[in-house]
Formats: C-alpha cells, structure tokens, sequence
C-alpha cells in the first residue's frame, strides 16, 4: 500500500502530495488519514473513510507514537498548509510513508467526496472571535 500511495502522489519542493481524487480510493482499501484540524476548525464534518486518525496540529510533537511507520499515511488540515509543516516534521523523524491532502479538506468537501455531519457541532460568526454554537439548547436540555 505504501508504494501504491508513493506512485499516486506527486511531488512539489521535495514533499508528495496527493489529490483527494487519488487518495480517495486508497482510504477505501485501508490508507490511514490522519486530521490535523483543531475541534473548532472541522465545524462537526468529518471525512467518512474506514482508517481515520484525529490529532489536532497543535498536538502532533506528543502524538508521533501514535503515526505507524509501516502502514501508507495521508496528512490533512483545512486547506494544506498545516499538513505540509507536519509532512516535513515526519519526514525528518524518518516516516517515508507519508504524503500529505493537497487541498485539505476544502478541496475533499468540493469535489464531492463523502463527509460525516454532525449538525449538533456547527457554527455560527461572523468572525473566529465570534464563532458559537449554531443551535441553542433548550433550558430543559442543559
């Protein structure tokens, strides 16, 4: 699966890349995706793969015993820019298993690719600083 994930991706300055058009189809048969969004940033949407792995960029340097060497990896944030910091990170820590979600999870969402939404989680604001629960619980519920 490994050398699967290496020929399906591309290169750019050094690090592999790889569509959610390819990398779709190597979740189905087991690659491993790891999320590096914080809870706030995936607003309740998950990616719906079989192999998913949440660990919040903020805690990757506490969370590489939990990275397999030996399974095919795809690193994703929002948009790539996070995931392209932790590939270099795993790189030099010797993971060669590795590529990372050109596009992040915005390019996944707009292609079409299958989400899981759990709508008690979205988010309204018209800001990061005004951002709050979308649906308010009722006094009963609280």
């Amino acid at each position: 699966m490994i050398d699967l994930l290496l020929h399906q991706s591309f290169e750019s300055q050094g690090l592999r890349f790889i569509t959610p058009k390819m990398a779709f189809p190597l979740l189905q048969k087991g690659a491993l995706l790891i999320d590096l969004r914080p809870d706030y940033e995936g607003a309740g949407k998950l990616p719906d793969v079989p192999n998913l792995l949440l660990i919040p960029y903020s805690e990757i340097n506490q969370s590489l015993d939990e990275i397999p060497h030996d399974e095919a990896v795809i690193l994703a944030d929002a948009v790539g820019i996070k995931s392209k910091e932790v590939l270099k990170l795993l790189i030099s820590s010797g993971y060669n298993n590795v590529v990372s979600l050109a596009g992040g999870f915005v390019d996944w969402e707009r292609d079409g690719y299958p989400i899981i939404i759990d709508l008690s989680e979205r988010l309204t604001g018209s800001c990061m600083c005004q951002l709050r629960p979308r649906e308010r619980k009722k006094k009963k519920d609280i």
